[in-house]
């Protein structure tokens, strides 16, 4: 078990480190090369800066914690440990980088064993550090923040995320938005799940729904939002939000009503 001065020093240093890395982002993509684009599949895009950006994160937590394994996108280290694992995200939003669509961040969760117990959202553009730790409550820039308290689906906001690649479930996204935009104040895609996860946790938005994602998209937000006092499940609503690839994030007092909203659409 860490102790939490430990976990306090990584949570500063991992801070760091997001900056640092979300600094080498923004500086590339003042000058970036489109004709540098590589697909790792149809619509999944990447760029020399993803991978070079989880080059530096890797480097950096490998001396922070050297005795912790890697879960990582771009597959710069995926050599994992028993008790701890860094989970990255090197630029959560590479397609809206690409085309010079400022929202994007920066990702870094640590996991001991199957619970996260840190984690770190550096969104680049807007130079705002979201990040907690277990038990020790959720903050952007040295602020706590706290998820909104808006009581119903009638006045929230929900963002998701739409699919680029597996297109069979189509039907039910497209379901999901005419619910959405008939019972919400509106529904937003903003194209960086880590982000989305953060803006429930700092309240700008009340939900955020999404299928298909990985545990780096996820891991580092859905604890700043549990520890900004929001609610995080899978759609049936249980745990299974890491590595199940289905996440719901709420401010918890829509948690119930979204949840049913989303159950009855994907079963």
């Amino acid at each position: 078990m860490i102790s939490q001065e430990k976990l306090t020093n990584l949570l500063e240093q991992t801070q760091e480190v997001a900056k640092v890395v979300g600094s080498f982002i923004r500086k590339e993509r003042q000058h970036f090369d489109l004709g540098k684009v590589e697909h790792k599949g149809f619509n999944d895009l990447v760029s020399y800066v993803d991978k070079e950006a989880e080059k530096k994160i890797v480097h950096a937590l490998e001396k922070i914690l050297p005795e912790a394994g890697f879960i990582t996108e771009e597959g710069t280290n995926t050599t994992q440990a028993e008790q701890f694992n860094w989970v990255i995200d090197p630029l959560d939003g590479t397609t809206n980088f690409i085309h010079g669509i400022p929202v994007f961040a920066v990702s870094i969760a640590l996991m001991e064993y199957d619970e996260v117990i840190l984690g770190v959202v550096y969104e680049v553009n807007r130079h705002e550090c979201f990040y907690a730790m277990k038990g020790g409550g959720a903050f952007c820039n040295d602020t706590k923040i706290k998820v909104s308290p808006a009581p119903d689906l009638a006045s929230s906001l929900i963002a998701t995320g739409f699919p680029y690649y597996n297109f069979e479930l189509i039907d039910k996204y497209l379901n999901a938005l005419k619910i959405m935009m008939q019972k919400t104040h509106g529904v937003r895609r903003f194209g960086s799940a880590a982000t989305d996860l953060c803006y429930v946790a700092t309240g700008r938005i009340e939900g955020f729904f999404e299928y298909n994602l990985n545990s780096y998209d996820v891991a580092a937000g859905a604890l700043i939002v549990q520890e900004a006092g929001g609610t995080v499940t899978d759609f049936s609503g249980g745990k299974d939000y890491i590595f199940g690839r289905e996440i719901i994030a709420t401010n918890t007092k829509i948690q119930e009503e979204l949840t049913k909203q989303i159950q009855a659409i994907w079963n």
